[in-house]
């Protein structure tokens, strides 16, 4: 029985030179994922027998990122080009149980798992030792041309400082992927030299050993836009945008209203479900989910969080790791984060932050409001101005506010302490003592007229030379 398993081989070592950052371009965000993730996740989707990522710089960031089952991690911790990375992972791809092996950039996240299965495909219907994955461009400035043989057999791959003005004009430039018959490539991995322009180990120096030795090279070209690999921020904000507008899309035919596409910015993971409208400025990160009939208005940003059927976002709102339920409003201006739970039915008003704290179904807190580790009852009232006192300088305490109580406006609840169901506080209170239920607590100064008082200080402003105190001119 012909053996039909490949694994892949990712190739993530280098240093972010063009990206002029201290982070390998792996660790890069991109429309929400890193950008490795793409690369991992296609070649998982592939099917191989085995997946290997070869780190080099900041190895054990990478490590951290990207572990998971079944990910073998090869470290290079000289990064002597891509050709040493196949080098220094010999040990590996001799225990290997795949005829084939597919070297993979790290920065191709557009590339298909149906294109990498077809390329396997075609290298062994081919029979090659290699088969050079391409693709076209109408500007192939900067690339490496693929010059063909004939056919589908490749003679040399031809970097652009050395291409003759003829090999300028070719489009089918290498990807730098290749495919290969892991046998052939472990018997001449060995003929690698440094002894070139870049003093470095190439993998595309293969093309050349195996012309040399009479393997078949090949050339298997990819769809438009899928072998796009990001060399530096241009590129990934291009792709970005790409990604983005796809992304969009996708929502749009599944039923999600988008009104400004390319004003709205849409994570890779982020699912929402038909009906609900989203309108420009909008960012949703992450991993959150958004029910049906949501209504998402402009500039507010949410993140990890979970949205219920039929939610309200009013504008400018930042929602962040929290649960928000059935039939709630939030917003405007409104800042839920922290694990922040809203019951449905719930209304969340203009400039209230809401921080680890769940608020109860029907709950009401509409205007300039502070709840922190706080606990807000079924079909409470938050008046305008409250703040749970949550913090005593040393440790956070808890506030519980019961069901159906009724806090009355620029109230300070000093945790931790609770206020039983069905109370009233008077508005202007500080409460600093648990509240019975059925209860009205007030906890404020008396009230003090001192009648007369303005027109006395004048008096004695006046016997004093002037107002402000000083003598006339």
């Amino acid at each position: 029985m012909v053996h039909e398993g490949f694994s892949v081989l990712i190739l993530a070592a280098g240093k972010a030179t063009r990206f002029k950052s201290e982070r390998p371009k792996s660790l890069h965000a991109l429309a929400g994922r890193l950008l490795g993730e793409y690369v991992l996740r296609m070649a998982a989707d592939a099917g191989p027998e085995r997946v290997y990522m070869i780190v080099g710089h900041q190895a054990e960031e990478m490590r951290k990122a990207f572990a998971r089952p079944g990910l073998e991690f090869i470290e290079q911790k000289e990064q002597l080009g891509t050709g040493h990375a196949l080098i220094v992972s010999r040990p590996e791809l001799e225990r290997c149980p795949s005829d084939v092996l597919v070297a993979l950039v790290g920065d191709a996240p557009m590339l298909r798992p149906e294109t990498l299965r077809a390329l396997v495909a075609m290298h062994r219907r081919e029979r090659a030792g290699c088969t050079v994955l391409t693709t076209r461009l109408d500007n192939p400035t900067g690339y490496g041309r693929m010059v063909r043989a004939g056919g589908r057999r490749v003679r040399a791959i031809v970097e652009e400082k050395v291409a003759s003005a003829a090999q300028k004009k070719i489009h089918e430039i290498n990807t730098g992927i290749l495919c290969f018959s892991r046998a052939p490539l472990l018997a001449h991995l060995g003929e690698l030299s440094c002894e070139n322009a870049q003093k470095e180990y190439l993998l595309t120096d293969l093309v050349q050993i195996f012309n040399r030795h009479r393997l078949k090279v090949a050339a298997f070209e990819a769809p438009a836009g899928e072998a796009w690999v990001i060399n530096d921020r241009v590129e990934l904000a291009r792709v970005e945008k790409t990604l983005r507008l796809r992304k969009a899309e996708t929502l749009m035919k599944a039923g999600v209203t988008i009104t400004n596409p390319e004003a709205t910015y849409i994570d890779a993971d982020v699912q929402i479900a038909p009906d609900t409208v989203i309108e420009p400025g909008v960012s949703l990160r992450g991993r959150t989910r958004v029910g049906s009939g949501c209504r998402l208005e402009p500039y507010s940003t949410i993140a990890d969080s979970i949205l219920a059927d039929s939610v309200t976002v009013r504008p400018c709102c930042v929602i962040t790791n929290c649960e928000i339920g059935a039939g709630v409003t939030v917003g405007p201006f409104a800042h839920l984060r922290d694990g922040a739970v809203i019951e449905p039915a719930a209304h969340i008003g203009n400039f209230v932050e809401v921080k680890k704290s769940r608020i109860g179904k029907g709950a009401k807190a509409l205007h300039l409001t502070y709840l922190g580790d706080a606990t807000v009852g079924a079909r409470a009232n938050i008046g305008a101005g409250t703040i749970t006192c949550n913090y005593d300088g040393v440790k956070k305490n808890p506030t519980t506010i019961e069901d159906e109580v009724f806090i009355g406006s620029g109230n300070m609840l000093v945790a931790p302490v609770r206020v039983g169901k069905g109370s009233y506080t008077a508005a202007g209170s500080t409460i600093t003592e648990d509240v019975p239920p059925e209860s009205l607590a007030v906890g404020r100064a008396r009230q003090v007229n001192k009648e007369g008082w303005v027109r006395e200080r004048k008096k004695a402003q006046t016997s004093r030379g002037g107002p402000n105190g000083k003598s006339p001119p």
